[in-house]
C-alpha cells in the first residue's frame, strides 16, 4: 500500500477546520534569523553512569546545552546565524503513531522553507524499513495539506523496529551518504531517541555529514527528564481517554450494578492511567510502579480490589471504575518472572505448545492458575524490546474473573453482604491513539518541528529537541536542544545472590516511570478515599477545540512545575552576576562573604553528588 503514502485524503467538516488551524510561534522561533547560546557541558544525571556513556559516546558525550533566543533579545553572548543554504532533511517516523506527528513534519516543512525555499524535507516511508530502502517521499505544501493537526502516521508510515544493529545502522547512514543528507529527524519515544543518540554519533565516528535530531513523540508520556517535560500525543490520549472513562463512570452511577475494569494503554509507565484518574476520578486506580515497589502479588491485588468492592458495598454502592495499566502485569512479581521463563524458551525455539511442560515447578503452577485466555496471551512473542506484548494480554478479564470468584467465597462465608457482582470491561487504546491532536499537541509538535530546524542550522548532532515552561501560554515557551547522551541512564544488575557482583547495562534513555515520592503521586494519594467511596466523578468533556477547555493542559504537567532548562539559565545568570561583583579590586568584605557562601554550596553539592554514587 506504499502508494497510499502522502496521498490527498478526504476530510469532514471538522478535520477541514482543524487544518486550517495555524499554531503560533514562541519569540525565539520566529523570524528568519537563528540565535543561539550554549550553555555549560552536560553530564549524566547519575554520575556512576557517566564513565560508561562517555566510553560508549566519546564523539557526543558532554556537548553543550543549547537556547534558542528571539533576535532582539540583549545582553547575551548568543551565536547568531544569518546564512542559511539549501539543506536537505529527512524525517521517519519510528515506534507507535501518537496524535501530533504529522505537525513535526509541517513544523520543520515549514521552517526549512521560510529561511531558504530551496531547502529540501524527505519523509522515509514506512518507518525504519523505508530509512533503509531508501524509499522517500519529498515534503511539499500540497502533500501537507490534508494533514496539518490530523491524527496517525499515515502520511509517511510508521515502524516499531528498532534501528539497533550493525547492519541496519550501516543501512541507515547508507542511505543518508546516498541522498546527501544534511540532517536526519527521528521522531519516536525512549527506544527511538536511544537509537537517534546511536546513529548520531556512529555518523561522527564515521565521519558522516549527516546530523541527527531526536523528537519527543510518545503517547506513553514515558520520555520525560530534567529536560522534556511532555511528549507529543500524552495530551491528546489523556483527554479522549478521560471522556471515555468519565462516560463509563456516569453509566456506573446510573445503573448502579456494574463495575467497570478499564485497561490503558502506557507500556511499563502509569503515566496515562494517573493523568486520566485526576482528569476523571474514577473511583480505583492501580499503578504499576506501586505494585512494583510493594512487590505485591496478584493476589494481594485482588484483595486489595475485593476489599474496596466491600467497602462500598457497605455503603450500598454496587458499582464502580477501576483503571489499570497495560504494564500491570508486568510489574507484578511472579507474573515477570513467569513471563521471563516463557520468553526464555521461546527464544530458545520451543514451540508455544510445548512451553508449558518445560516451565519450573513453581512458575508451571503459576501458569495453570491462569485461565485459558490469559495463558494464550502470555505465550505470545516478545516485542523486539524483549517486554511482553501489553497490549494484548488482557489484564482487566484476569483480575474481574479473580474479584469474582473472591467476592462469590466471601458472599458464601457471609463477610460480603452486597449485591451480586457484575463486571464489564474495556481496554481503551486504538480509540484514543487515532484522535485528531489536542490543540496542546498540534502546537507543541509545530513548535518541536521548528525547533528541528533551529538545531540542525547549529550544526548540531546527536541532540533532542526541547521545548519547556509548557504549562504556560505559548508565548512564553523556551525552546532549545539537550544531548541526547545527558538523557541516559546505565542500569546496575546483580549476578546472582550473595556474590556480590555486578554488571552494567548499556547506556540508553530509559522510560521514566511515576515518582512515588513526587507532587502527582502526592495529590493521587490525598484524594484516593474520596474517588473511592463518594463517586465525585469528574467529566471534561470531549476533546475541544475552542471554548473553555481547549488551553487546558494536562493535570501532571501543571502540578509537576517544571522547567529544569529555565533554572538551568537562571543559576548560570547569577553565577555571571557573582563574577560580575567580585572582581578583583573588590573589597575584603566582600569576597570574604562570596569565599563563605561559595563554600558552603560547594560543601552541600558534593556530598549530595556523592550520595548519588553511593
Amino acid at each position: 500500500m506504499e502508494s497510499d503514502y502522502g496521498v490527498p485524503r478526504e476530510l469532514s467538516d471538522l478535520q477541514k477546520n482543524r487544518s486550517l488551524y495555524k499554531p503560533e510561534l514562541p519569540p525565539c522561533l520566529q523570524g528568519t534569523t537563528v540565535r543561539v547560546e550554549f550553555g555549560d557541558a552536560t553530564a549524566a544525571a547519575d554520575p556512576s553512569g557517566a564513565h560508561a556513556i562517555a566510553h560508549s559516546f566519546p564523539h557526543t558525550y558532554g556537548q553543550p546545552l543549547a537556547h534558542f533566543l528571539r533576535a532582539t533579545a540583549k545582553g547575551s553572548n548568543a551565536q547568531t546565524i544569518n546564512e542559511h543554504p539549501a539543506v536537505k532533511v529527512g524525517l521517519v517516523f519510528c515506534g507507535r503513531q501518537s496524535p501530533g506527528g504529522h505537525n513535526v513534519v509541517w513544523g520543520l516543512h515549514e521552517a526549512l522553507k521560510s529561511h531558504n525555499p530551496k531547502s529540501t524535507l524527505l519523509g522515509f516511508l514506512g518507518g525504519s524499513e523505508g530509512l533503509f530502502a531508501q524509499k522517500t517521499l519529498e515534503i511539499t505544501d500540497d502533500v501537507l495539506e490534508t494533514y496539518k493537526n490530523q491524527g496517525g502516521y499515515d502520511l509517511l508510515g510508521r515502524t516499531k523496529d528498532q534501528i539497533r544493529t550493525t547492519e541496519q545502522v550501516n543501512s541507515a547512514m547508507e542511505a543518508c551518504k546516498a541522498l546527501k543528507l544534511d540532517g536526519l529527524v527521528i521522531v519516536g519515544g525512549v527506544t527511538s531517541n536511544t537509537d537517534a543518540a546511536q546513529l548520531a554519533e556512529t555518523f561522527a565516528e564515521a565521519k558522516c555529514s549527516t546530523k541527527v535530531v531526536g523528537v519527543p513523540v510518545t503517547l506513553n508520556g514515558d520520555l520525560k527528564n530534567q529536560f522534556v517535560e511532555a511528549n507529543v500525543g500524552f495530551d491528546t490520549i489523556c483527554k479522549v481517554n478521560s471522556q471515555l472513562i468519565s462516560n463509563v463512570c456516569t453509566d456506573a452511577l446510573s445503573a448502579e450494578k456494574y463495575y467497570y475494569f478499564i485497561r490503558l494503554m502506557g507500556r511499563k509507565a502509569s503515566h496515562v492511567a494517573v493523568e486520566c484518574t485526576l482528569q476523571s476520578h474514577p473511583n480505583m486506580v492501580i499503578l504499576a510502579e506501586e505494585v512494583a515497589a510493594s512487590k505485591l502479588t496478584i493476589f494481594d491485588i485482588t484483595k486489595q480490589i475485593c476489599d474496596a468492592v466491600q467497602a462500598r458495598a457497605e455503603q450500598d454502592k454496587n458499582h464502580g471504575v477501576i483503571l489499570l495499566p497495560e504494564g500491570l502485569i508486568e510489574s507484578i512479581p511472579e507474573v515477570y518472572a513467569l513471563l521471563q521463563e516463557i520468553h526464555s524458551l521461546l527464544r530458545q525455539g520451543v514451540s508455544a505448545d510445548k512451553i508449558s511442560t518445560q516451565l519450573s515447578p513453581w512458575a508451571s503452577a503459576l501458569f495453570e492458575f491462569m485461565p485459558p485466555f490469559i495463558r494464550k496471551q502470555l505465550l505470545l512473542h516478545p516485542e523486539s524490546d524483549d517486554s511482553a506484548q501489553l497490549s494484548q494480554i488482557e489484564t482487566e478479564k484476569l483480575l474481574a474473573e479473580l474479584v469474582e470468584a473472591e467476592i462469590n467465597k466471601r458472599l458464601k462465608e457471609g463477610t460480603y453482604k452486597g449485591k451480586k457482582f457484575n463486571a464489564i470491561c474495556h481496554f481503551f487504546g486504538y480509540q484514543a491513539r487515532g484522535s485528531l491532536p489536542s490543540k496542546f499537541d498540534c502546537d507543541y509538535a509545530y513548535v518541536l518541528g521548528h525547533s528541528c530546524y533551529h538545531i540542525l542550522a547549529a550544526g548540531l548532532n546527536g541532540y533532542m529537541a526541547t521545548v519547556t515552561n509548557l504549562k504556560n501560554p505559548s508565548n512564553k515557551w523556551r525552546c532549545g536542544a539537550a544531548p541526547i547522551t545527558a538523557m541516559m541512564t546505565v542500569k546496575h544488575y546483580g549476578r546472582g545472590s550473595g556474590s556480590g557482583a555486578i554488571t552494567l547495562g548499556k547506556p540508553v534513555v530509559h522510560p521514566a516511570t511515576v515518582d512515588l515520592r513526587g507532587k502527582v503521586y502526592e495529590l493521587l494519594r490525598e484524594n484516593a478515599t474520596r474517588f473511592l467511596m463518594d463517586d465525585v466523578y469528574r467529566n471534561p468533556g470531549p476533546l475541544q477545540f475552542d471554548g473553555p477547555g481547549a488551553d487546558s493542559k494536562a493535570v501532571t504537567l501543571c502540578v509537576e512545575d517544571l522547567d529544569y532548562m529555565g533554572r538551568i539559565k537562571e543559576l548560570n545568570e547569577y553565577l555571571e552576576k557573582v563574577r560580575t561583583i567580585v572582581k578583583p579590586g573588590c573589597s575584603h568584605d566582600v569576597l570574604k562573604a562570596a569565599l563563605s557562601a561559595m563554600s558552603s554550596v560547594t560543601d552541600i553539592l558534593s556530598v549530595m553528588t556523592s550520595q548519588r554514587l553511593e
